[in-house]
């Protein structure tokens, strides 16, 4: 069973995040979805000591309110819907989780209506793809779920053969069965160096069971290059390898931040080195 988990913390973004997750499971035969609520330690005094609270009676609330958030979206579900609450950070419990569980995939918003919300939800997202877990569906907070016919995968075209995830690609690319783009941006060649060519021969035969098509874009933003590219070939889905590239990492920088991940309406598929 493929098993995809849905962090949510019940802000908008994360549970517009729960029903893309949801909608993606209805198009992967034997999955199910996970609704995962991390509450944290409750630390008062300036001796750190943590209140005297029923960590049971918490837990019993966060379950309580995972359940009438999947009594909401069962309307949507074609597969089976659990809900797990732990107490914790939540990179760490999610990590520990996602290992236990051997789960395939995570959806998360990225999203927030206010500028605090925008920085605690996206430093949760990093922090999550930093781990090096499984797959991660960043979800834009006004994003709505479309069956993946197009997908775009970025590459920087260095050393693509030990860069280049290959197997959780693949395992993505088996399982929907896109079209596939695969983007370089060049911010300040206007002719394609051999050395990138070289790259690009390489990365054809990794992927040559897929039949992509290669595009070369100039142009000196590297987010914005991608984001015009999507719409101009009505792309689904972004792929991406943070520890590899820095696409990734400029997304929560600045103007990147706003224009695309905050903005856009297009998913991000972070993918790493997890096998």
């Amino acid at each position: 069973m493929k098993k995809i988990i849905a962090p949510v913390d019940f802000s908008e973004p994360s549970v517009n995040a729960a029903k893309y997750a949801i909608q993606l499971s209805a198009d992967l035969p034997d999955s199910s979805v996970t609704l995962y609520y991390v509450y944290e330690t409750i630390i008062a005094g300036s001796d750190g000591s943590p209140l005297l609270i029923d960590p049971d009676a918490r837990k019993n609330v966060a379950l309580m309110a995972l359940n009438n958030l999947k009594t909401e979206l069962e309307v949507l579900a074609k597969t089976p819907i659990e809900v797990v609450a732990e107490e914790g950070r939540l990179a760490n419990c999610l990590e520990r989780y996602v290992k236990q569980q051997e789960v395939s995939l995570v959806v998360m918003g990225i999203t927030g209506s206010s500028k605090i919300e925008q920085l605690i939800i996206g430093s949760n997202t990093l922090n999550v793809i930093s781990r090096d877990l499984c797959p991660v569906f960043i979800v834009p907070g006004n994003a709505s779920y479309r069956k993946i016919k197009r997908a775009i995968f970025t590459s920087d075209l260095k050393n693509v053969e030990s860069s280049t995830p290959l197997l959780p690609l693949k395992k993505v690319l088996n399982i929907f069965q896109p079209e596939l783009y695969v983007v370089h941006v060049a911010t300040s060649h206007a002719t394609v160096p051999e050395a990138d060519m070289v790259e690009k021969r390489k990365l054809e035969a990794l992927l040559k069971e897929y039949n992509p098509q290669y595009f070369f874009v100039l142009e000196e933003d590297f987010s914005a290059a991608v984001d015009k590219f999507a719409g101009e070939y009505n792309a689904d889905i972004i792929i991406t390898v943070p520890r590899k590239h820095s696409f990734l990492a400029s997304l929560f920088k600045g103007s990147n931040t706003r224009k695309l991940a905050y903005q856009t309406t297009l998913p991000i598929l972070a993918l790493n080195s997890w096998e």
